[in-house]
């Protein structure tokens, strides 16, 4: 009790002062009053509140950036994945058409079977060695038969059609010389070309 009688002996001459003063003044001091506890509420309250709202709204911004940054290169990463995909699928499938070196025996097999099924006099069935190049390595084989056009022709798409690459390069068409042998048809042409598989080179790639 005596504390607070004591705080209002102490308060009665400010509050005596306040009477003595004008109304106007005593407004100006309840103005003055409201606008200092605004200042007060605002520079340690809201202000620091603020600066943290500007803050985040500022890192939010550039996290939001980065994230589409992110978004396109995933979409990126997305699509050279898939073209790798492809590329390696295509790489597969070539691969698959080159035979390895133990199957190169065989495959010249089927070529002169083929010739043979066409109905081809083989003249020459000649390998020749194999020419490097960087992965792979052509095997070149000269070959001359002889028979009628449409022949040669069914023999080219038997060629064509084996399950391994051989390309048919530098053919060349003649008139077949005379023979001994009376059953030989009119129309028989000389063909000259050269078959060239090809044969997978491991070596040439670098191990990962």
């Amino acid at each position: 009790m005596k504390k607070i009688e004591l705080n209002k002996a102490a308060l009665d001459p400010i509050f005596k002062s306040l009477e003595q003063l004008s109304k106007a003044q005593r407004l100006l001091i309840c103005f003055g009053s409201v606008l200092l506890l605004i200042g007060v509420f605002y520079l340690v309250l809201y202000k620091p509140k603020l600066d943290q709202i500007n803050k985040l709204n500022t890192e939010y911004g550039g996290l939001e950036q980065k994230l589409i940054v992110v978004k396109n290169k995933a979409r990126e990463l997305d699509r050279l994945s898939k073209e790798i995909g492809e590329k390696e699928a295509q790489f597969k499938l070539t691969m698959n058409a080159l035979p390895d070196k133990k199957e190169i025996p065989s495959l010249l097999s089927n070529v002169s079977q083929s010739g043979q099924d066409a109905g081809l006099e083989f003249i020459q069935f000649q390998p020749k060695p194999e020419v490097n190049r960087s992965f792979f390595a052509e095997i070149p084989v000269k070959i001359k038969v002889k028979g009628e056009y449409h022949n040669v022709a069914v023999f080219f798409d038997e060629v064509s059609n084996l399950n391994r690459i051989v390309n048919i390069k530098n053919i060349k068409m003649g008139k077949a010389g005379k023979s001994a042998n009376k059953n030989d048809q009119v129309g028989e042409l000389s063909t000259e070309c050269t078959a060239v598989t090809y044969r997978f080179i491991e070596s040439s790639i670098p191990e990962t």
